[in-house]
């Protein structure tokens, strides 16, 4: 990535970072079906440190089947923060790190400190980090990291 670009992706994160805690950084999440039709619901993310590049990427940790049933067959996604009129897009490719996918180089011992990034990033905290872990191992939790592609948002309001 040249350093036009990769200020851009910079500026891109900033203003998700910015739009997403206006709004518990909650994000709707796009998958495409086998049929093609698309899939969304609505998830905690934030931006967090890719865990075998260091990259910033959005991450969002989820158990739903058919987010992971897509994204296993199409490793591609879009997220869209929202906080009033602003809004931000991101599009990528995902990595999936979970108990039933395992991402090559990630030491599975390694996924809760990387669960617990991602929820933290997501605006999360917590009184009892072992019950999480203990939740996020019971309900077969993954972490999906989103590397971005491609980003649009709209311009700031003028009021």
């Amino acid at each position: 990535m040249d350093g036009a670009a990769a200020g851009a992706l910079s500026d891109a994160l900033s203003a998700v970072e910015e739009i997403a805690a206006g709004d518990h950084h909650l994000a709707v999440v796009s998958t495409v079906r086998a049929d093609g039709s698309v899939q969304s619901s609505v998830v905690n993310a934030g931006v967090v440190a890719h865990p075998l590049s260091g990259e910033p990427v959005l991450g969002f940790v989820t158990y739903g089947r058919a987010k992971l049933a897509n994204l296993r067959r199409r490793p591609r996604a879009t997220l869209v923060f929202r906080a009033g009129w602003q809004w931000i897009a991101v599009e990528g490719r995902c990595d999936i790190a979970g108990p039933d996918d395992p991402l090559d180089g990630v030491d599975p011992a390694s996924l809760p400190s990387l669960l617990r990034a991602i929820y933290r990033a997501a605006g999360g905290t917590h009184d009892d980090w072992d019950e999480y872990d203990r939740v996020m191992a019971a309900e077969r939790r993954a972490a999906v990291l989103l590397q971005p592609e491609r980003t649009y948002t709209n311009p700031a309001p003028s009021r």
